[in-house]
């Protein structure tokens, strides 16, 4: 699977003048990462339409392999822009082949929880690692979770983070209980084991405080019951699966375009005037994201969505928000930038969650937005920015975080508030990890560069 684009050490970016086009989406991490690990435990073979290139879906797939999990790709043919990649997953009834494996799991959030929970259920001799950035992502609630019902994980390193020992336990779980205003990834980890854990009696997941992030657990949801399994819940406070139900592969499964990834395009349209158009995700999409097209609309761009695609185009200056982004966190930073072509102050709050993803992102907005001459406020759990008359030009950090890459690439834009300016993005391989060819992307809608 190829997941290596070269990018040289920094890239410049010029002033845009206007942004318009098209964007094929590449799909979406949360959901790819989903259906691998679904698919391995599942009965049957599954065909993976559209899967993410990447580096956290090839962390995903190399720890597979390691597992002893058989899967192929097919070779592209035609048109590389409109061709479909396509993977087959032999699945294996919840239990690997493999007993014992060494896993590197990179900065993949999405790959190791779930992992963790699958490998702490099914039992072996495993150990899993990361980079140093995952060595500091917490992950104790979820092993303490785990833990109180028979697994046995150890910490090798920090206690309550990576690298984990994991060796064979005595599970006897009915009731579970995690909190939630860390990361949903814990619970999404708890859901997707439980029916390998509810073979002979029923298993409920109680979530214990506000659970974060509720969009990404419904994702999860969803994909169980295309994999066979019902969850049954009691709003958002527990989850309950029956027993007697096993993974088995729905034959062929889709992966919708990433919507986080969407964000960025459809913000460049409300700035840069548009029309820009994301093809991949819809008005049916299933990923929580998809709602940040109603940030945008509070701020005034026009928002049009089909059943696989949605367009966005500005009406004049965005106007400045003050909002809730608990829900979609990723998205969420996309706004921060936007709000540097705001008519006056914005606040974003309920985002704690930035500080335990790839980077502390909190702070890392806060330090870059401020190179641009924004005034910003960094709370524990909120970000307030003011823009400045003109954004200045800047070399933006990016933290090894693909998401602080793409999102600064739009301060380049000048809109209609007539404010971008020139980018040099530090490190810009960092958009490997969900989009490797981001930059020629935005490039294909970026018209009017000022040379």
């Amino acid at each position: 699977m190829t997941q290596t684009k070269h990018y040289p050490h920094h890239i410049d970016l010029k002033p845009v003048m206007h942004a318009e086009g098209t964007v094929r989406l590449p799909g979406s991490k949360s959901i790819s990462n989903r259906v691998l690990l679904l698919a391995a435990l599942a009965k049957g073979t599954t065909k993976i339409i559209d899967l993410l290139a990447s580096d956290d879906t090839f962390v995903m797939l190399t720890a597979l392999t390691s597992l002893g999990v058989k899967w192929t790709q097919d070779e592209l043919t035609g048109d590389p822009a409109t061709a479909h990649q396509v993977h087959h997953v032999e699945g294996c009834g919840g239990v690997f082949p493999h007993h014992e494996a060494d896993l590197f799991m990179g900065n993949a959030g999405t790959a190791i929880r779930p992992l963790t929970a699958a490998l702490a259920v099914i039992g072996g001799d495993y150990t899993l690692h990361g980079v140093s950035r995952m060595h500091e992502r917490p992950i104790g609630d979820l092993v303490d979770a785990l833990n109180a019902v028979g697994t046995q994980i150890e910490y090798t390193g920090e206690q309550g983070f990576p690298p984990l020992r994991i060796r064979r336990g005595h599970i006897h779980a009915q009731r579970i209980a995690v909190r939630g205003n860390v990361s949903s990834q814990f619970l999404t980890a708890l859901l997707m084991v439980a029916p390998l854990m509810a073979r002979d009696h029923a298993v409920t997941i109680d979530v214990t405080g506000e659970l974060i992030s509720k969009p990404y657990i419904e994702i999860t949801l969803n994909l169980m019951r295309r994999f066979g399994v019902t969850v049954e819940h009691d709003g958002w406070q527990s989850f309950t699966v029956q027993p007697g139900q096993q993974y088995q592969s729905p034959g062929t499964i889709h992966v919708e375009g990433d919507a986080s990834s969407a964000s960025y395009f459809l913000a460049a349209g409300a700035i840069g005037g548009g029309p820009v158009r994301v093809e991949g995700v819809g008005r049916d999409s299933i990923q929580g994201d998809v709602r940040f097209v109603e940030a945008l609309q509070q701020m005034g761009a026009t928002i049009t969505m089909g059943e696989n695609w949605i367009e966005a185009r500005s009406n004049g200056v965005l106007k400045a928000v003050d909002m809730d982004f608990n829900h979609i966190p990723d998205a969420a930073m996309t706004i921060a930038v936007a709000a540097l072509y705001a008519d006056g102050t914005s606040t974003l709050r309920n985002i704690a969650s930035w500080r335990v993803k790839e980077t502390d992102r909190l702070t890392a907005m806060a330090t870059e937005l401020r190179k641009l001459g924004a005034e910003v406020e960094e709370g524990a759990d909120y970000l307030r920015v003011t823009p400045p008359a003109q954004i200045q030009a800047a070399t933006i950090d990016t933290y090894d975080d693909h998401r602080m890459a793409m999102c600064f690439s739009l301060a380049s834009l000048d809109g209609a508030a007539r404010r971008g300016n020139e980018m040099r993005i530090n490190d810009p391989k960092c958009v490997a990890k969900t989009f490797p060819e981001y930059f020629a992307a935005f490039a294909g809608i970026a018209k009017d560069t000022l040379i």
